[in-house]
């Protein structure tokens, strides 16, 4: 069946229509053949491949993709957005949707695992061979993650801080509402630098040159949870869904696309 991905705009008219009315939430929720599924932006490429693949193994199920920040993601389950599966690129949004009860027990698992790099345009003039080099005065514009809401931000804030350049490039940095964003400020040549994760860089090798990786003992480290949302319309889509990201068939498309399956 097909995919449908909804955007960033359709879900903002939900909320408005949900507060506006007071609608419940309920009346927007996917039906019993349906699967809503929430998933961090980074997840993109990899979940919309993955979600071709199981309905077409699920005949008559249709599953629709919501790809935001984690933090965005986290505050609208929280407002009741009809959300079947979270899927998170850090712990820190699950842990605190499980610790208010917002998931159904004994679904939460971790499926995948990230890097986090310094990439720079791939047409860029500016020298930057290393995170040291950010604080050079040539490097104006850094683009990280806004840390408040996305993980690759929060990562990035880690990574800045135990290098000891925090203090010295904070000035410089321009916040992304999410990864995806950040990695398109990089593409386009908007900033000098960015930092976002190695399966982002991938997507856009052609645009975006990778400089290095941050050194994984300057930051948590990069975890996605997925779980089912207590309140599911398809509750036992969204279990099946969940099991088919961690099969054989799911860590094989993680693993196409760069990310570390989770044994």
């Amino acid at each position: 069946m097909k995919k449908v991905v909804l955007t960033k705009g359709l879900w903002i008219m939900f909320v408005l229509l949900f507060l506006v009315t007071g609608t419940p939430w309920g009346v927007f929720a996917a039906g019993s053949n349906e699967i809503t599924v929430s998933a961090a932006a980074s997840l993109k490429n990899v979940f919309e491949e993955i979600g071709k693949i199981y309905d077409g193994q699920n005949k008559g199920i249709k599953t629709f993709f919501n790809f935001a920040a984690s933090g965005d993601l986290k505050r609208q389950i929280e407002a009741g957005a009809p959300v079947d599966v979270f899927a998170s690129a850090a712990l820190r949004e699950m842990d605190d949707l499980e610790r208010r009860g917002f998931l159904v027990a004994g679904t939460r698992r971790n499926f995948a695992g990230n890097e986090m790099v310094l990439a720079r345009p791939a047409l860029s003039k500016v020298q930057i061979s290393s995170f040291k080099d950010l604080t050079r005065p040539e490097v104006k514009k850094i683009a990280i993650g806004n840390p408040a809401t996305v993980p690759a931000g929060m990562y990035a804030e880690q990574v800045l801080k135990h290098l000891r350049i925090w203090d010295e490039v904070k000035d410089k940095l321009i916040f992304g509402e999410s990864v995806r964003q950040v990695l398109d400020y990089v593409a386009r040549g908007e900033v000098d630098a960015g930092m976002v994760f190695s399966t982002d860089a991938k997507v856009r090798a052609k645009e975006v040159a990778v400089v290095m990786q941050a050194p994984r003992n300057s930051h948590n480290p990069v975890i996605y949870p997925i779980a089912v949302v207590k309140g599911a319309r398809n509750a036992d889509g969204a279990r099946s869904f969940v099991d088919f990201v961690s099969s054989a068939d799911g860590k094989k498309i993680l693993e196409k696309y760069g990310f570390k399956a989770e044994k």
